[in-house]
């Protein structure tokens, strides 16, 4: 009774057309009237204890990055840097996409932000080097989905947050899953574009890459700091978003000069809307996790999912598909904050790493954001890709299934994550 109690005031009040944060509330209360437990106070103070999180200050200084370096010259670089080294090659517009949005997805960790930067300046130039359009959108979106898996992510500080785990073991440990997500990419491609009479761009001379190379040292310089810096313990992953605010600022103003001081108010206006967004979420979340945990919620699903407990193969391939299916409908903040409580009680029974549960259930979270009807990456590159969003949905079909494929192999092969994840975090 108690699980019906919460999908259906959920799913009822979200197919209402209510937003997320007051869905997750109205859910939280009905948990309270079922539990006999009604109290305004309870629900006041859960409000106020999910947003108050040190770890979760992270959030706004990452997003703020990520708009100084759209908007300050970094992203642009680290795209000149990547057609200087594979943008001769056949389908190399391609290539330039995928390794640009790797590097890009280490600078902000927002896939919304990497994909908007990547489709504005990709996008263009791979329809005229000749490139089909709906192609050559779907595979920006799915590169702009990898910032979540790289980090810094802001899926995984969430994640972190919700399930109380090591954020910065969670970085470390996307690392391997995020560059095979790449690599998935770059088979697709390749796949699409081996028929296609599109003529790559020509080979530059060895001084105009070393030129465009030292141009985007500056940028190609952060990630290298963070996950360092991360890695030899000089700074948390909040410390890490401030160093990536400040330096992307000192660059963006100082160096490339192409961020001018009175464009900061709109680039704080922007990314404190977003953020308010994303914390708001996280307080109402917390409400509904408070109850899922006083209701024993995780126990009725530990019931449920008892077969597989003994099989944690089968137990995460199930799991994975649930989150596929959800994923459809649901974007990826709120299918964290909801599931999180849910899921992580279940993987721990089953004697699963939480961190490798966290990395798969990020990547599939993230892959989410480009499965149609949602799609939030793709609505988000059909509009600045000037296409329909039933075009990109054609386009976008190779990359999402080889994305799914690398997903499910890492669930059959998971030393894949765990190993490298030991190895990045000393343990």
């Amino acid at each position: 009774m108690t699980i019906t109690i919460f999908i259906t005031s959920l799913l009822g009040s979200m197919a209402l057309g209510m937003p997320i944060a007051f869905a997750l509330l109205l859910c939280g209360m009905a948990l309270m009237f079922h539990l006999d437990m009604f109290d305004a106070q309870i629900i006041a103070q859960n409000v106020l204890n999910g947003a108050d999180s040190f770890a979760l200050m992270a959030v706004p200084f990452f997003l703020l990055a990520g708009e100084i370096m759209n908007s300050g010259g970094l992203s642009k670089r680290i795209v000149n840097v990547a057609l200087a080294l594979v943008g001769h090659i056949k389908g190399g517009l391609g290539y330039v996409a995928i390794l640009a949005g790797c590097v890009i997805a280490a600078l902000s960790g927002s896939a919304v932000a990497d994909a908007a930067a990547l489709s504005a300046l990709m996008v263009p130039m791979m329809v005229a080097a000749g490139h089909n359009r709906n192609s050559s959108a779907g595979l920006v979106a799915a590169a702009g989905c990898i910032a979540p898996v790289i980090p810094p992510s802001v899926g995984f500080i969430v994640f972190g947050v919700a399930g109380g785990l090591s954020i910065t073991k969670l970085f470390l440990a996307g690392i391997v899953p995020g560059l095979l997500l790449a690599g998935g990419l770059v088979v697709a491609w390749w796949w699409v574009v081996r028929k296609e009479d599109a003529a790559p761009a020509p080979r530059l001379p060895l001084k105009d890459r070393l030129r465009a190379v030292l141009d985007g040292f500056w940028a190609l310089l952060l990630p290298v700091i963070i996950v360092v810096g991360l890695r030899m313990g000089v700074f948390t992953p909040t410390e890490a978003a401030v160093v990536a605010v400040v330096y992307s600022l000192v660059i963006a103003v100082f160096v490339y000069r192409e961020l001018k001081i009175h464009q900061l108010y709109e680039l704080f206006l922007t990314s404190a809307k977003t953020s308010a967004v994303v914390m708001f979420l996280m307080a109402a979340a917390l409400v509904s996790a408070w109850l899922i945990t006083i209701a024993d919620l995780p126990s009725l699903v530990i019931e449920v999912l008892e077969p597989f407990l003994g099989n944690k193969i089968l137990l995460m391939f199930m799991i994975m598909v649930l989150v596929v299916v959800i994923g459809t409908a649901m974007d990826m903040i709120p299918t964290i904050l909801i599931l999180t409580p849910v899921l992580l009680p279940v993987v721990k029974a089953a004697g699963i790493d939480p961190i490798y549960f966290g990395v798969l259930f990020i990547m599939n979270c993230a892959i989410g954001l480009i499965t149609p009807p949602v799609g939030t990456v793709l609505n988000v590159v059909a509009g600045t890709s000037k296409i329909t969003m039933d075009d990109i949905m054609k386009g976008v079909w190779p990359f999402l299934l080889a994305q799914l494929i690398v997903l499910f192999l890492l669930v059959i092969f998971p030393d894949l994550v765990i190993v490298p994840a030991r190895w990045f975090s000393g343990g």
